[in-house]
């Protein structure tokens, strides 16, 4: 097998995996000397010429022509990656698996003392608060170094071995690939590849669960919830399903007390969570059932579609629509855990595929160039479903960027307050629930109406000089790239404009717009009707010339 360690600069990694190697006949891989021998250049050096970003290609090349794990059971590679390597999530999943990787954990005060004793130069903590600077590396990265079995590393370099060696015999490595583990102010996030019986059995167990109580839909349950509970059981938990409405129906007043009802006739009690599998309509519905039954029971998210992980599990926003309009009635409940698995999506249609993406690419237009430059590149192999966007790690940077984006906005404003920074979450999202709510909620799926609603609030921004023509073509080219909001749409232009007079932005009587700048979002209450109607209008006739 391949054993890959982690850590900050000078946690010990080449010493440890030098050691570990001699141990077991094994090849020792240490990815800065690789680089610096290919490239005939120091690590120093190259940051001074090439610049980190320039570093990072050369670092995902190494990554990359590591090739396949070694699929023996014994230890025959210890691979060394630099410490910002696993920062990219394409080298995380390239690294992590398949592999074991091992996090050597150490103190950043510890580290700060033998960084300035090393005569090596790490160019990311240069300067003169070394310990500061590790620290913020060591808050930056945590998230990484966390979905890697944990190994104290401030002990004896025998000792620290000796501790992975165990680690690889009792455990070798893992079927399920975890990429990203993180306990935030809205609950802990697990991002992976085959993770979810471990992640919500672990969240089971921290919240001291007596049974697993699964609230799931007819589709969601059958393609990955059903496995889910099989695996839980052979785990002996205890396993009581609950089956709501599909999509939509699900999101009713109606639905909410029938499923109460149930809750009740099985005795389950305050502190028993719930774990809500599905799509977003689902979890909107079982988090409000969780927000409100006993007056607040905890729960377990677990998204089983692409727009759920990328968006509408995170953030704690539950309810039910009314005739009136979308999501009227609800509460801000946070998840326990949310349990982002793409192996879920391996079997999503592909039109669920393409309008998550119009999520996706308003994430990217709040600024995010990472995830722009990918959804560039490489959107409509996610958009099609192609195997390659799975098995490179693609799909999982996707939901990684878009959904880590949105954990580090609503981590600051977890309640949508006035004047708080969630409500640049909602760029898009005016004329996208006012198309839905004219369709009835009938037939244009979410990620659709907010890839038409990200045009027409990118027009008006145009319109009133808030959006850069370079930044607003972009965004556009994308969005048809992706063929996303391009179809002729046959709904009223009244019935549309009717619909923003119950959006939830309002505040002092005002409609406040999100609209895109050059690198984010600026919030507008002053946008004439004119220009709003101009661009619903422009949304409504499609792109011309482009096929939907």
């Amino acid at each position: 097998m391949d054993v890959v360690l982690v850590g900050l600069p000078g946690a010990g990694k080449t010493a440890v995996g030098r050691r570990l190697a001699s141990r077991h006949n094994a090849q020792f891989v240490d990815l800065d000397e690789r680089i610096e021998h290919d490239q005939g250049r120091t690590i120093r050096e190259i940051f001074a010429q090439d610049g980190e970003a320039g570093f990072r290609r050369l670092e995902r090349a190494a990554v990359t022509a590591l090739g396949a794990p070694d699929p023996s059971p014994e230890i025959r590679r210890v691979i060394s990656p630099g410490g910002g390597s696993v920062v990219d999530p394409r080298n995380r999943w390239l690294l992590f698996r398949g592999r074991l990787p091992v996090w050597l954990d150490v103190r950043p005060e510890v580290l700060a003392q033998r960084l300035r004793r090393s005569p090596t130069v790490r160019p990311l903590v240069q300067g003169g608060d070394p310990l500061g600077r590790v620290r913020q590396l060591a808050a930056a990265r945590e998230r990484f170094y966390s979905a890697a079995a944990r190994v104290n590393g401030l002990s004896e370099v025998t000792t620290v071995v000796s501790a992975v060696e165990r680690l690889a015999q009792e455990a070798g490595p893992p079927e399920a690939t975890t990429l990203l583990r993180s306990a935030t102010a809205i609950g802990e996030v697990v991002l992976g590849d085959g993770i979810a019986a471990e992640a919500v059995g672990a969240a089971l167990r921290r919240l001291e669960a007596q049974r697993a109580v699964i609230v799931s839909e007819p589709g969601a349950f059958g393609a990955f919830g059903e496995a889910l509970a099989a695996s839980l059981r052979e785990e002996e938990w205890p396993v009581e399903v609950m089956l709501l409405p599909s999509g939509e129906d699900a999101k009713r007043l109606a639905v909410i007390e029938e499923a109460a009802q149930a809750l009740a006739r099985l005795h389950v009690e305050r502190g028993e969570p719930l774990i809500a599998v599905g799509g977003g309509a689902l979890g909107d519905t079982a988090g409000f059932l969780a927000a409100t039954y006993l007056r607040g029971v905890p729960w377990i998210g677990v998204p089983t579609s692409l727009v759920a992980q990328v968006d509408s599990s995170i953030g704690g926003k539950t309810g039910v629509d009314l005739p009136e309009g979308k999501n009227l009635v609800g509460a801000f409940h946070h998840p326990a855990a949310i349990v982002l698995d793409v192996a879920a999506l391996r079997s999503l249609p592909g039109r669920h595929l393409r309008a998550a993406l119009g999520e996706a690419v308003k994430m990217a237009a709040l600024g995010d160039e990472a995830l722009f430059a990918t959804l560039e590149e490489a959107g409509e192999l996610v958009a099609t479903g192609a195997p390659v966007a799975f098995d490179e790690g693609i799909v999982a940077e996707v939901v990684e960027r878009a959904g880590w984006a949105k954990v580090a906005v609503v981590s600051g404003d977890e309640r949508e307050r006035a004047g708080g920074g969630r409500i640049r979450l909602n760029l898009g999202h005016t004329i996208g629930h006012a198309l839905e709510a004219a369709d009835g909620y009938a037939t244009l799926l979410h990620g659709e109406a907010v890839a038409y609603g990200l045009r027409a609030a990118t027009r008006i921004g145009v319109a009133l000089g808030v959006t850069p023509a370079g930044r607003a073509e972009r965004i556009e080219a994308l969005l048809t790239g992706l063929r996303l909001g391009v179809a002729q749409l046959p709904y009223p232009l009244d019935a549309v404009l009717d619909a923003t007079a119950t959006d939830k932005k309002h505040a002092g009587g005002r409609l406040r717009w999100v609209l895109p700048t050059g690198d984010g979002t600026v919030v507008r209450d002053d946008v004439p009707d004119e220009a709003v109607e101009a661009a619903v209008r422009g949304v409504l006739e499609g792109v011309a010339g482009v096929a939907a």
